[in-house]
């Protein structure tokens, strides 16, 4: 009898033990994945833990399927010019199931890539929902009804965000679209209501719009992007309306009614006035709230801020020994190329390596029609901080390639330091704004001048050619004055 009871016990125990791995990650994004594949290719044994899509929001429901989205948007745009191209057409429809099925298939494809690459390296993908149930270690409950138990030498917590609806009255109660919803439409919408005039709303007010779809933007702010300079946002608002979609700026959301899909009405005020806003379907892009209800991170000692992100140093250690968080969730800038980068940062210093997130570059692009791209300082923040620039500026007319693609709309613009010929910052406006902007970021890595631009041998007719007149123009002389001293006499 003793010897049964003590192998009942043993059994008990055994089954109670949680399973040790070298690695834990809750939460299967970018960075998380690199992170996996990198350190089970390396030997480690290492688990992640997702609760849904197989290498996170980046290739399922956000980057990647957006921009699928937004290349059938501007396939539909050519359609419409085509003969400004010299190319007759009898009129086209947009199937918008067949849009979603190209998304779709390609996001299928980048499912099957992840999988085969955990079987690669090793690692293993486990889906299931996570929490912590006691430092450094995590229970997982899985679709069919069981638990397991994991602990890690090393934890990182990568659960990223979710859309915020905020405290508007009847948001929630009308089931409105998020990108993941507006991404997986089999209809064009009769009239979407956009709420946020960022760039989940930009991006995809001008896709809906180019699909057909009457198009109206509530946003807060007294200009679209707001915290953009005043001439990145007037010409997003100016491109917006030329495409014809509707702005209301500077508008407050008293209440929502109806349901999306069917019917929905907003009540705005706006200059004092109340005015209803009625479509068919409301897409809500008004801000990110970070994914840290129901992970029990206070048995874990894991720390929150004001805010609710993840406390992490500089190193993106959280309060917790041995547990770290990467991404989103610890307040990371919201793009996956900064999660691609605090995977290194996490992988070098549990290396021995000292690796910090501070004075990182952090560029990004809006994909628009034309793109937005920026890197660097902008004008605002170097008059806000006080730093003396001297502005270079070129319209995209002078880009002979925008030229020749009929794509003149934007600008290019650079700031360099105004006692040397260091860049500061750089913004485009245009076509191939993002792959120009990146030639001047390798510069600005690499410490060269913007002389070595101007006069570099670049090939023509290329969109990077357009550097050389962007460098060779003369430098605006009301930017060469000492900006720490403008700023002390409270002068803008």
């Amino acid at each position: 009898m003793n010897s049964i009871e003590n192998t009942s016990s043993a059994q008990v125990l055994k089954k109670t033990q949680p399973e040790e791995f070298d690695l834990v990650i809750l939460g299967g994004g970018t960075g998380s994945t690199i992170t996996a594949w990198t350190f089970a290719g390396q030997g480690k044994r290492v688990a992640v833990i997702e609760r849904k899509y197989i290498g996170g929001s980046c290739p399922n429901i956000a980057c990647l399927p957006s921009k699928n989205i937004i290349h059938s948007a501007k396939v539909a745009s050519y359609f419409r010019r085509s003969k400004e191209f010299g190319i007759a057409r009898d009129g086209f429809t947009i199937d918008m199931s067949g849009v979603r099925d190209r998304k779709r298939k390609m996001v299928s494809g980048m499912n099957d890539m992840y999988l085969e690459n955990y079987r690669k390296t090793g690692a293993e993908f486990i889906l299931g929902t996570g929490q912590f149930i006691a430092p450094r270690t995590l229970e997982v409950a899985l679709p069919d009804g069981t638990t397991r138990h994991l602990r890690g030498t090393n934890v990182i917590v990568s659960t990223g965000t979710r859309a915020a609806l905020g405290a508007i009255p009847g948001l929630a109660e009308a089931e409105p679209l998020t990108h993941i919803e507006a991404l997986e439409l089999d209809e064009v919408p009769e009239h979407l209501l956009v709420i946020g005039g960022g760039y989940i709303g930009i991006e995809l007010s001008q896709a809906m719009r180019r699909f057909g779809s009457e198009v109206s933007v509530i946003d807060r702010n007294e200009r679209l992007m707001s915290r953009e300079d005043e001439d990145v946002c007037e010409a997003l608002r100016s491109l917006l309306e030329d495409e014809g979609v509707n702005i209301l700026l500077d508008a407050r959301i008293k209440r929502v009614s109806g349901t999306s899909g069917d019917s929905v009405s907003i009540v705005v005020e706006q200059d004092g006035a109340e005015k209803v806003l009625k479509g068919s379907h409301v897409l809500v892009a008004a801000g990110r709230s970070p994914n840290t209800e129901g992970l029990g991170l206070e048995l874990a000692g894991i720390e929150l801020t004001d805010r609710g992100y993840i406390k992490v140093n500089e190193r993106l250690q959280t309060t917790a020994l041995g547990v770290w968080a990467i991404g989103e969730v610890a307040g990371s800038p919201q793009f996956t190329h900064i999660s691609v980068d605090d995977f290194r940062v996490v992988h070098d210093n549990l290396n021995g390596v000292n690796h910090a997130t501070t004075g990182r570059q952090v560029p990004y692009c809006l994909f628009t029609d034309p793109e937005l791209a920026r890197v660097g300082l902008s004008e605002n923040e170097a008059k806000a901080w006080g730093i003396a620039y001297r502005l270079f500026k070129v319209p995209m007319e002078a880009v002979l390639r925008a030229r020749t693609l009929s794509e003149t709309r934007g600008f290019l613009k650079a700031l360099v330091e105004a006692d040397g010929d260091r860049i500061l910052g750089f913004t485009a406006f245009g076509v191939g704004a993002a792959e120009i902007m990146s030639a001047v970021q390798i510069a600005m890595i690499a410490g060269l001048p913007y002389t070595a631009l101007r006069d570099a041998v670049l090939t023509h007719p290329t969109l990077v050619e357009g550097l050389i007149p962007l460098f060779s123009s003369v430098a605006s002389a009301h930017n060469v004055a000492d900006a720490t001293l403008t700023k002390s006499f409270g002068m803008s």
